[in-house]
């Protein structure tokens, strides 16, 4: 099984929580994958903090997870995934940001379970499977 970690796990893991640290240790590294968003979404985030030893330590543990994380590269399936997953939501009525449709869409292409926090949120979206590290007890 495919576990395609959403920003706010990356962010979580970043900090070291030890919940979704034990969850992450759990698995085998070749079946967790970091989507191309994901790492755009913590790009940002770091480049609007000021400069400062929590900046630069954040930074550390983030080309630390760069290093180990397979990517889930957007391919052609992811977009097809996307297209399908923002036409649904919005024949819906129900609207959710482009980054998160982009994750979510990752998870679906790769037939993964999207590990999130935003379990209310990202639920809206068809088919998606997902599980929630930061609150398990285990």
């Amino acid at each position: 099984m495919k576990y395609i970690l959403d920003t706010n796990t990356l962010s979580f893991l970043m900090r070291g929580d030890p919940s979704v640290t034990r969850q992450l240790v759990a698995r085998s590294r070749t079946d967790v994958l970091l989507p191309q968003p994901v790492v755009a979404e913590i790009e940002y985030g770091l480049s609007r903090l000021p400069r400062s030893r929590k900046r630069d330590g954040l930074r550390k543990r983030f080309d630390l997870f760069l290093e180990e994380l397979r990517r889930a590269e957007w391919t052609d399936e992811v977009s097809r995934a996307f297209g399908g997953a923002k036409a649904g939501l919005e024949r819906q009525g129900v609207r959710i940001e482009d980054f998160d449709v982009a994750v979510a869409a990752h998870a679906l292409a790769y037939e993964g379970i999207l590990v999130t926090d935003n379990v209310e949120h990202m639920s809206r979206v068809k088919g998606l499977e997902i599980d929630n590290w930061q609150s398990r007890m285990e």
